[in-house]
């Protein structure tokens, strides 16, 4: 009351600190000094920026953990925020000249629709494009987003096309498999990653699918598609009709049309790789006493020498899991057939060398009172 009838309203305001964003706990030398070793190296947090001025002796002052964080918060020296200008000061717009010499690939989220079982599930777009003239090679509705899709993916353009020599994804699960990495180590393909949180790296795909919900999806009527066969069907038609055969803004020409003028320069896939060989999952296992490896739940029957040791496994992602094949200590040996329980009981064991040694004398004995 008593700053209200001095002041008025203005007088109820809070004021700003007269030493705001100036740190109490060290001096103006030593926060010109963290400043600048933030402004150059901004991957550095500011915690390890004060122990390396302190260990160089240009903070000798202690510092708290909460006066450090308003520090940099007050002077916006934040990581993210750092790092963010960064990335902004390097950007810069790329495009390569022949097809196949990079592919983006990424994955659109669409809507909901019947996944024949009686519920409703969102389809999801992915959808691999040529950097160079802007053709989709593959693009694909299903109801996830596994590494498997992007494998298929991928086997597809190999097959259809030609050999990729980069492919430029972000950092979701869909892209980061284990057994993925080594498919294309395998094909030697590189497999490039954009930088976390920045998706004008991959504005081509971006593009693409800006295209598809502003040209194909609000035209559709969502309530009628009934399967997702039927939605890949609809998006096919659209996309070899209209989008490959309109002219795209930055060619000049259709994306078609850029395809064909520079198909010269494609590199096919060295005929001796066996495609489907390569893009088998690979694990390990170890073989039961009774000679058996699980995978998945399916038990399968391994050569009886293999007891015991660990064993590498190649097999085919996808299901139904019937058949896998078989290596130990670099040698091959086959493919393994799944575990028959009934078929097993007509088998006859061996028996204890005694016992069969014995059978065999008096088999013999049999023999020759039979003879006589």
């Amino acid at each position: 009351m008593r700053k209200y009838r001095l002041y008025g309203k203005e007088g109820l305001f809070p004021k700003q600190r007269e030493d705001r964003s100036r740190p109490r706990s060290f001096n103006d030398e030593e926060a010109t000094a963290l400043v600048k070793i933030l402004e150059e190296k901004p991957r550095l947090t500011a915690a390890s920026a004060v122990r390396i001025l302190q260990r160089d002796g240009i903070i000798e002052s202690k510092i708290s953990s909460s006066a450090l964080s308003r520090f940099v918060k007050a002077n916006n020296l934040t990581k993210s925020r750092r790092n963010k200008k960064e990335t902004e000061k390097d950007q810069r717009r790329f495009s390569f000249e022949g097809p196949l010499e990079c592919v983006q690939a990424d994955a659109m989220h669409g809507f909901a629709i019947p996944d024949g079982m009686g519920k409703r599930r969102k389809a999801i777009l992915l959808a691999f494009i040529d950097d160079a003239t802007r053709r989709v090679l593959y693009a694909r509705f299903a109801f996830s987003e596994k590494a498997i899709l992007f494998e298929d993916g991928i086997k597809h353009i190999l097959k259809a096309h030609g050999k990729i020599g980069r492919q430029y994804v972000d950092n979701g699960s869909t892209f980061i498999s284990n057994q993925t990495k080594r498919i294309l180590e395998t094909l030697g393909i590189y497999l490039i990653h954009s930088k976390p949180y920045q998706p004008e790296g991959r504005g081509k795909i971006e593009r693409f699918f800006r295209t598809v919900r502003q040209s194909w999806v609000q035209l559709l009527e969502e309530e009628k598609i009934q399967s997702l066969e039927e939605l890949n069907h609809l998006f096919h038609t659209w996309l070899e009709n209209e989008y490959h055969r309109k002219i795209h803004s930055a060619l000049g020409v259709t994306p078609l049309d850029a395809w064909i003028a520079k198909c010269d320069r494609i590199k096919r896939l060295d005929s001796a790789i066996d495609i489907d060989h390569v893009f088998l999952h690979t694990t390990t296992r170890k073989v039961t006493r009774d000679s058996i490896v699980s995978l998945g739940g399916v038990f399968f029957e391994v050569p009886s020498i293999l007891r015991g040791k660990t064993v590498d496994i190649s097999y085919d992602p996808h299901p139904p899991l019937e058949k896998i094949e078989i290596r130990c200590g670099g040698k091959e040996y086959g493919e393994a057939r799944l575990l028959d329980l009934y078929a097993n009981t007509k088998i006859k064991r061996n028996r204890d060398h005694n016992e069969s040694s014995e059978e065999q004398s008096e088999g013999n004995e049999n023999t020759a009172g039979a003879l006589l």
